[in-house]
């Protein structure tokens, strides 16, 4: 019987990016104008409000929710027409108080819930997959100042993923644009 020893591993130690906290929502937002400015890909804006501008300042295209909610509303409305439709005129034509079988004015009230109910659904699965949710994780949840951006901060992270990204680089561009309290964020 031989012993052996079993050493259990330590776990590693990830960078996820860095994390700089700003004053106020204006210059939170006039920091992300100059990110962008400066290459940067893989960055977010934090803050406990929504902030006039900050699509345009982080350099985001336009959303395609819209347009994948009409797609959802047509393709569903249109279903819901083509079955009240096929079986009335077709699989079980029945004639109900002399009125033709393809009696359309009869399929709106279904048609028009089944295109809201779509529109609906295509809103929020599209939005649900173009914003990686449900994400129950982050490695910004590491950080203890982070946990104060519900409620009265504003920050900005860099992912570590980020072409870009040099840890001694980045802290030194963010404290450059004003972020204080610049943080390079680890977990296992």
């Amino acid at each position: 019987m031989s012993t052996e020893t079993v050493t259990a591993a330590a776990p590693a130690i990830q960078t996820y990016g860095i994390l700089a906290a700003f004053k106020n929502a204006g210059d939170l937002l006039h920091a992300a104008e100059k990110v962008r400015d400066a290459g940067y890909a893989k960055f977010d804006a934090h803050s406990p409000f929504p902030i006039h501008g900050m699509d345009q300042a982080m350099g985001l295209r336009r959303s395609i929710v819209g347009y994948c909610a009409g797609i959802s509303a047509f393709l569903l409305g249109s279903f819901g027409f083509w079955l009240q439709w096929w079986t009335s005129s077709v699989d079980y034509p029945l004639i109900i108080a002399g009125k033709p079988f393809n009696s359309y004015p009869a399929y709106v009230v279904v048609t028009f819930g089944l295109t809201v109910l779509g529109a609906a659904l295509g809103a929020l699965l599209s939005m649900l997959i173009l914003n990686r949710l449900p994400q129950p994780f982050h490695g910004l949840f590491y950080s203890k100042q982070f946990e104060k951006f519900s409620d009265d901060g504003f920050f900005i992270s860099i992912e570590a993923g980020d072409a870009k990204f040099s840890e001694t680089e980045t802290v030194r561009f963010l404290e450059s644009i004003g972020g204080t309290n610049v943080e390079v964020v680890r977990g296992e």
